[in-house]
């Protein structure tokens, strides 16, 4: 609806209201009137192998937990002890007065365990690959990005005003003629995902380093669900021996690591530029006392305990072999995040529902995030009896939806 406005040159229409956009937006209404609404669950305990919702006792298979530490004792302990000594926030930005001993604690153990020269904290992984991208980019530059990249580094992208190019998913002969057709004088960064969030599928990163050093541009690697799961807990770059040759890797703490906040680790030059020129660093609050303990404890357990990455790789081949044999199919992955494609909305959504009900919580993924799925984890803390279960509800909910599909649906949902 528009109205008249009076002015001294006469009468004008006014402008669109932005607000009537609320109006419009009807989906989630729809999906709430239905009894349907999968989204803002929530939680009544901590995520651990199990979750209480809704009254219910769950297996947890929607976590990002991998290493299975949100619930520690010595990580709670880290996070009491820190919320004592440095009080329940930092109230300032790092540049300023939030920065603590924790902090570079934290950084230096950081760069050691993934054998980069050094590394710089932020309050978020998000904030962390908004926060470089912008920073190290120019609208000069070309920015070249995976196509199922994580949201962040694409914000990031845009933040940066750098000319953005997608190159199909994991597909380094894409990249390379994506490259070939810069011009020779423009400045160029190559961004993936150590391991995609979505897939579960692991980049492939020798190809993609050859053709960067092919084509002289530099490499980021968001290893937010890579860190803490491959090689021992050090990441996809170290996964493949190429951690010298990946110019900047990013990080989050809120998977592995049980806590929330970020990092990205590079050389002691380009550490140095972003702690000066890394807006969402220098203009938001340091990371809580709290967090900042919680994530390097969890980090000195993961040194000290190689086993658990191990563990939820172990389980996750567990449930890959079940699934198989159940006539489940998944996703091509090979980490702790396995995908089950389903079809349409209403659909994915009744199963996840009917697996609430046998005592199991996944995650329904729909457009525009992903085609439509079931994202499951595994983590080191599930017991085989756990996933034993969680087979058979998939078994019993998820299989008969495929067979239906078939020959539609593929064994790939990438």
């Amino acid at each position: 609806m528009t109205a008249e406005l009076g002015t001294k040159s006469g009468t004008v229409k006014s402008p669109p209201d932005i607000y009537s956009r609320f109006a419009a937006f009807t989906a989630a209404d729809d999906l709430i009137a239905a009894g349907l609404y999968p989204y803002f669950q929530a939680l009544q305990s901590g995520e651990g192998s199990t979750v209480r919702a809704g009254g219910r006792d769950l297996v947890m298979c929607g976590s990002n937990n991998y290493l299975g530490l949100t619930g520690d004792p010595r990580v709670l302990a880290a996070a009491r002890g820190a919320t004592e000594r440095y009080g329940s926030s930092s109230t300032g930005s790092r540049f300023l007065n939030g920065n603590t001993e924790l902090h570079e604690e934290l950084e230096a153990e950081l760069a050691a365990f993934l054998g980069k020269p050094a590394a710089l904290v932020m309050s978020t992984g998000y904030q962390t690959n908004l926060g470089v991208l912008a920073a190290l980019l120019t609208p000069r530059d070309y920015v070249l990005i995976d196509h199922d990249a994580h949201a962040s580094l694409v914000d990031g992208c845009r933040l940066s005003g750098a000319r953005m190019r997608k190159f199909p998913h994991n597909d380094a002969a894409g990249l390379r003629r994506v490259l070939e057709r810069l011009p020779d004088d423009a400045g160029r960064l190559v961004v993936v995902d150590g391991v995609y969030s979505m897939e579960g599928d692991i980049c492939d990163l020798p190809a993609v380093t050859r053709v960067c050093e092919e084509y002289g541009a530099r490499l980021l690697v968001d290893d937010a669900h890579g860190l803490g799961v491959l090689a021992g807990g050090r990441g996809t770059a170290a996964h493949f021996g190429l951690t010298d040759r990946v110019d900047l890797i990013t990080v989050t703490f809120s998977k592995s690591l049980a806590s929330l906040g970020g990092a990205v680790l590079g050389s002691r030059e380009a550490i140095h530029y972003l702690k000066h020129n890394a807006r969402s660093l220098m203009f938001s609050a340091s990371m809580t006392p709290s967090n900042t303990a919680s994530a390097l404890a969890a980090l000195r357990i993961l040194r000290a305990e190689p086993e658990l990455p191990a563990t939820a790789l172990a389980n996750a081949d567990h449930v890959r072999l079940g699934l198989t044999r159940a006539g489940v199919l998944a996703g091509e992955s090979s980490t702790p995040i396995i995908p089950l494609p389903t079809a349409g909305a209403t659909d994915t959504i009744r199963i996840w529902q009917r697996l609430v009900q046998r005592g199991v919580y996944v995650n329904p993924v729909l457009p525009p995030a992903a085609s439509p799925r079931l994202r499951t984890s595994y983590t080191a803390a599930h017991t085989v009896t756990q996933l034993d279960r969680v087979v058979d509800a998939f078994a019993a909910e998820v299989a008969p939806h495929q067979r239906a599909l078939r020959p539609a649906a593929s064994t790939s949902v990438a």
